[in-house]
């Protein structure tokens, strides 16, 4: 059967996929060329973009930004915690519908360059991602993150404000000035890295941003049950596991980024384990889950919501404490060799990191406050 203008159906289908190919070709050529440019011209910068790819992790949000929020504004905490989580697992379900190359192995494992040479990238140790390159997880995250932050200091400050409007004007500026400012680092680190091309952590600011700003219409997180987020835990993992299955059914091999990352990654021990799409996945729904669980024990329920709970010593001791015991806590690192038991152990690691915040060392201090005023 022949079709626009006398071509076969087939001929058509396939010149379309060749300009789809050829556009992001072009797209893919810009981004690696930006990448090339950035290196070359601030290499120097070369910590400071390790640096803020590292801060831009979630890891530093359940660690460090979690406890100090929970316990300053506990709606805060818990929507730093809904954002970052399901922010995370959208991203993942994006980056296996869109099949983003990265730059550090797409230079290598094109054939735009057959007849010219590819940009020379360079490697660095946390370049070698294993997943889908879009969109970017860092920008996503840190965007969803920064996006909850900036809008609850808004929030509080013009409440108790009794500036005027120039001055409120000024305040709501110069915060969201500082918002793109960590915005514009994280992209431009993860770029200088190869770990992604702009229109990735582009798409990926976009998209935090977005997740951020629908659950401030969502009133309902901070009044969830044990039961809503053991069931919602159970979903988001049941789903990912089924979508994966089912595109494997299909023939759709997910774990491709894997062998990419195995054959071009210039040293192989800058292949890690827990950057693998399910490594992250467990590792999240770990948090929400022990979230879940510290939020309705029964030690949460005697420190926070107990007479203590409203002094800001007891706010200040338990800040410190979570902040100190946790970064001791992240020293242990799950052993990697038995696949299995690693994404196991980092669920249960990730469960108590709430827990330990908002039960255990809330009720520690409680305790301690007690016997204080009994030997006073």
């Amino acid at each position: 059967m022949t079709l626009c203008g006398g071509r076969p159906r087939h001929e058509v289908r396939y010149s379309r996929f060749l300009e789809g190919k050829g556009a992001m070709d072009l797209l893919h050529d810009s981004g690696a060329k930006m990448v090339q440019y950035l290196q070359v011209n601030y290499k120097s910068s070369q910590d400071w973009f390790m640096f803020v790819s590292f801060a831009a992790d979630l890891r530093n949000t359940f660690f460090v930004f979690f406890p100090i929020w929970f316990h300053l504004c506990e709606a805060v905490g818990i929507k730093l915690i809904w954002v970052a989580v399901i922010g995370d697992w959208l991203n993942l379900v994006f980056k296996w519908i869109l099949f983003g190359q990265r730059p550090y192995w797409w230079v290598h494992d094109t054939d735009y360059y057959n007849n010219t040479s590819a940009p020379v990238i360079e490697q660095y140790p946390v370049t070698c991602e294993t997943g889908p390159g879009s969109p970017s997880g860092h920008a996503m995250g840190a965007a969803g993150v920064y996006y909850v932050m900036v809008t609850a200091v808004l929030s509080i400050l013009l409440r108790k404000s009794h500036a005027g409007c120039f001055q409120n004007r000024f305040l709501h500026t110069l915060l969201w000035a500082a918002f793109w400012a960590v915005q514009t680092c994280v992209c431009l680190s993860r770029v200088f890295l190869a770990a992604h091309f702009p229109h990735q952590v582009i798409a990926g600011v976009i998209a935090g941003m977005a997740v951020a700003e629908a659950f401030d219409h969502i009133p309902a997180i901070y009044k969830t049950s044990l039961k809503r987020y053991l069931y919602t835990t159970l979903f988001l993992f049941a789903f990912a596991l089924g979508f994966y299955l089912l595109l494997k059914a299909l023939g759709v091999d997910l774990l491709w980024p894997m062998e990419k990352a195995k054959r071009w990654c210039s040293k192989p021990e800058w292949i890690h384990i827990d950057t693998t799409p399910f490594a992250g996945l467990l590792r999240n729904l770990g948090i929400f889950c022990g979230l879940g669980l510290a939020l309705n024990s029964r030690m949460y329920q005697e420190s926070c919501r107990g007479k203590q709970g409203a002094q800001v010593t007891f706010r200040l001791y338990c800040i410190i404490s979570c902040l100190i015991v946790l970064h001791l806590f992240d020293i242990f690192k799950p052993p990697t060799k038995v696949e299995l038991l690693f994404y196991v152990l980092s669920f249960c690691k990730s469960a108590v990191v709430p827990l330990t915040a908002v039960g255990i060392i809330p009720y520690c201090v409680t305790l301690l406050l007690k016997e204080e005023k009994k030997i006073l």
